[in-house]
């Protein structure tokens, strides 16, 4: 392999004898070296493959300022999520979370305590990414001897359902606000506590997060069947008026109308969680 760029003394990135880029760590790779030089490969320790070459030049940039075992702490994360779900993840992870640990890390190591106001949310809306996440801390634990707060796991989830998604993490907070807004109209209207185990309940919450990210995305249904809508409304009245309150928060809050067919899956969804729930 040959140097492209020394990032530091312990990270570098080269090319292939197939021109692709590659960040390569370990201890002096770059020592003393520039580019255009042949990588030592009895110094490499850790090779990572990323597709997009603005996500490396980008994490190149940040990792100059940051020690190699932040990369390798992201790598084995994104592994471990990468397994859980049985998906690839958006590369731009790479970038965020390494971003995200450095500087939670610097917070904790200066006394700063942390407390994430969504935390009670991103457990129950998103228990498979909050269960990596728990996992991540130990993977901080065991690679840099620090041991993370609990609500640290609350903001990697989060950082790996933008990952999922597709998404920024402004959006991520925002769909998980509204989430926590529209259960509260229905828990109101109908007086339930909901059983958070039940199918109807994970099924509505999986219908929420996609219907609020169709809103911040600007990409909610259009299409209309106008007949079966207003078999809708007539036959579920209640559950219709449940949906109009939830399109109103929408439209006061967030300055958007939600569309008739939007508005008969809310109902559709509402219908079936409350007859579960009764």
């Amino acid at each position: 392999m040959q140097i492209i760029k020394i990032i530091n003394n312990n990270v570098i990135c080269a090319l292939n004898e197939r021109h692709q880029e590659r960040i390569l760590a370990g201890k002096g790779v770059g020592f003393q070296k520039k580019p255009g030089d042949t990588v030592d490969m009895e110094k490499v320790e850790k090779e990572y493959i990323l597709k997009s070459r603005t996500v490396i030049s980008k994490l190149n940039s940040l990792l100059a300022q940051l020690p190699p075992e932040y990369m390798e702490i992201c790598q084995r994360i994104v592994a471990c999520a990468q397994e859980e779900l049985g998906e690839e993840l958006n590369e731009n992870i790479y970038l965020t979370l390494v971003d995200h640990i450095s500087f939670a890390v610097a917070r904790y190591s200066n006394g700063l305590d942390f407390k994430n106001a969504l935390s009670l949310e991103i457990k129950k809306f998103y228990p498979k990414e909050y269960k990596i996440a728990l996992k991540a801390l130990d993977i901080v634990e065991a690679i840099i001897q620090v041991r993370l707060p609990e609500d640290e796991a609350a903001s990697i989830a989060l950082h790996i359902v933008n990952a999922r998604m597709n998404s920024q993490m402004e959006n991520t907070v925002r769909v998980t606000e509204l989430i926590q807004k529209i259960l509260s109209i229905v828990r109101y209207q109908y007086g339930i506590i909901f059983d958070e185990d039940s199918f109807y309940y994970i099924r509505f919450l999986t219908h929420l997060k996609f219907f609020a990210f169709r809103l911040f995305h600007s990409t909610l249904l259009e299409e209309q069947d106008v007949d079966f809508a207003e078999i809708v409304k007539m036959k579920y009245e209640s559950e219709y008026k449940c949906s109009r309150k939830i399109a109103d928060l929408v439209a006061g809050e967030y300055g958007v109308k939600i569309p008739e067919e939007e508005m008969v899956y809310l109902t559709l969804h509402i219908r079936r969680l409350t007859m579960e729930e009764k």
